[in-house]
């Protein structure tokens, strides 16, 4: 991977994570007081599609999932309407769940675990345009993604579903749930897909197959929060702070982490005055 798409990932990655971090220290003060799924420790995955769909010049369709505030950011969602969402200062009050950005063609989730799925599919297949479909390990364990998988298969639609893997559904691990892995069966609905992790590069190996065809890519990553904030996640592996110490681009890391800290501090800073 090249020095300029990782710094450019590596921002939108650090304006995610400051972002986050500033709404958890918001809910523990009680400012925010609506339920809250925060994406920290995650947020490679959507700024590392996103940069790379700039950089082919594709412009999807976008169907999230409730942890999907990084999502937002990383495809050019407005922060300060983000924070103005939280505090319940935006009408519509769409909540921090059900994020909608008609500007992005981001589409928020209803709260029905996994439903974005055949909604995305439906759209892909009606519109034919390119799709991007983010959902959870747990949501992959609902019928109607399963058969919605198929469906996208069958038309060979232009869509990639991307499974942001935690390994957790709130507290309890997959081996607890199932003895399957997503990727064997999306194999059997002969859909293109991969077990990998959020490593940019790693994800970078893949771009040359989105929204061409079918495909779902089973990224494993870590999750830094409970649900709505409630507690943490301890002894993670956190790819920030790996691409922050990261020897071919830490100079430039820095500052660009120096820069976005402050500057979500600043907006934050602004509304809070308002």
């Amino acid at each position: 991977m090249n020095k300029e798409l990782r710094l450019k990932i590596f921002r939108k990655a650090s304006l995610c994570r400051f972002f986050e971090e500033k709404v958890y220290e918001m809910l523990e003060k009680k400012i925010i007081t609506i339920p809250v799924y925060l994406s920290t420790g995650q947020e490679f995955i959507s700024a590392s599609i996103a940069s790379m769909c700039e950089e082919m010049n594709i412009k999807p369709l976008i169907f999230v999932q409730h942890r999907n505030h990084s999502t937002y950011l990383s495809f050019g969602g407005d922060p300060i309407e983000l924070i103005r969402k939280l505090l319940g200062k935006s009408c519509p009050m769409e909540g921090s769940a059900s994020l909608q950005c008609p500007e992005i063609n981001m589409f928020g989730h209803d709260g029905l675990l996994g439903s974005q799925v055949p909604i995305a599919v439906g759209a892909c297949f009606a519109s034919q345009q390119p799709t991007l479909c983010f959902m959870g390990d747990a949501a992959v364990e609902e019928d109607y993604v399963l058969s919605s998988l198929g469906w996208a298969s069958l038309k060979h639609l232009p869509i990639l579903f991307i499974v942001e893997d935690n390994n957790l559904s709130i507290l309890t691990e997959k081996k607890v749930r199932r003895n399957w892995s997503i990727s064997n069966v999306a194999k059997g609905f002969e859909l293109l897909t991969d077990n990998i992790t959020d490593d940019p590069a790693i994800i970078e190996t893949k771009k040359h197959l989105f929204c061409k065809s079918p495909i779902l890519l089973n990224i494993n990553t870590n999750r830094m929060y409970w649900h709505a904030g409630a507690g943490k996640d301890g002894n993670v592996f956190d790819r920030y702070k790996r691409e922050l110490n990261d020897y071919d681009i830490s100079t430039e890391a820095r500052i660009i982490d120096q820069e976005m800290k402050e500057y979500v501090e600043n907006i934050w800073k602004q509304e809070l005055s308002k």
